[in-house]
């Protein structure tokens, strides 16, 4: 035998190790899922966004003008109310209206106190909804914040015509939610939310006054 071929005496042979199959496929594997995974999280956050932008954006009618909703509510709008917005939309089991003006806070203040019943007040938010809070009718609709979201300077009731015989409340023709936030010091938004059952119909826009 060859010199060559024989290992010295002392040494241990060298052995080649082959690394193991499931070694090489289980990366792979891995790599695998976590893409498709990745693919199917993306594809639901698509899905859920255009849910969202359909719920945004459907079954608003036209013609829902302030002043048609102020008188579905049975809200008076105090005449030196600004920025006045308001938005009716249409649901399978029932409608939403919203309404929203802006006052100085002196005025918005002596105005809620009209609206609501004698020794009653109305709560702060000490629970708000987080940020992203999108109701079945949401104020985004009329580029509003949603007033549940707030904590500073938002006061909110709840309201039924119901032997309600305060000096604005005698003309509720609904149950109300109400919100008054003070936005900036001195001045409040009037937000109100209501469930329209049975629906009623808004004019054609354009007819509206």
């Amino acid at each position: 035998m060859n010199s060559s071929n024989r290992a010295t005496v002392g040494e241990q042979p060298v052995r080649r190790c082959r690394m193991p199959v499931v070694t090489v496929i289980a990366p792979a594997l891995l790599a695998c899922v976590a893409a498709t995974i990745g693919v199917v999280s993306c594809a639901a956050d698509d899905v859920s966004s255009d849910l969202t932008n359909q719920e945004m954006t459907c079954c608003w009618e036209d013609g829902a003008t302030p002043a048609w909703m102020s008188d579905q509510l049975g809200i008076r709008i105090p005449e030196r109310a600004s920025d006045r917005r308001a938005g009716y939309k249409v649901g399978q089991r029932y409608d939403t209206g919203l309404l929203s003006f802006v006052l100085p806070s002196e005025e918005a203040e002596t105005y809620t106190g009209r609206l609501i019943e004698r020794d009653t007040v109305m709560i702060e938010n000490s629970h708000p909804k987080e940020k992203g809070y999108r109701p079945a009718a949401a104020f985004g609709h009329l580029g509003l914040p949603e007033p549940e979201t707030f904590v500073q300077g938002l006061r909110k009731a709840s309201l039924c015509p119901d032997d309600l015989a305060s000096p604005e409340g005698k003309y509720l023709q609904r149950c109300i939610d109400l919100f008054a936030h003070e936005f900036t010091p001195g001045t409040t938004r009037i937000y109100v939310r209501s469930t329209i059952e049975p629906s009623v119909t808004p004019p054609p826009a354009g007819q509206a006054s």
